[in-house]
């Protein structure tokens, strides 16, 4: 089943804090985390679940936040065991 975030993919982006933010979260040294969090989303194994204004999106051992209006992704980290 095809969930609002997935059909609104090409609009998921972040900002310069985001980025930043993101990798230092998750100890990346790419600059395109956006391509990475999108490529995650729309993956196979990713659970999304929408959550008042954001959407937590867990996949492997991250979990991706991402504002359910404007499609920002807010903040990636490691998924907390």
């Amino acid at each position: 089943m095809e969930n609002e975030l997935i059909r609104n993919i090409e609009k998921v982006h972040t900002t310069e804090l985001g980025v930043a933010r993101i990798k230092k979260n998750l100890s990346f040294d790419t600059d395109d985390v956006v391509e990475w969090c999108k490529s995650k989303i729309i993956g196979q194994d990713a659970t999304l679940e929408r959550k008042g204004k954001n959407w937590y999106v867990t996949v492997q051992d991250s979990v991706i936040t991402v504002n359910a209006y404007s499609f920002t992704i807010i903040t990636a980290h490691r998924k907390k065991e």
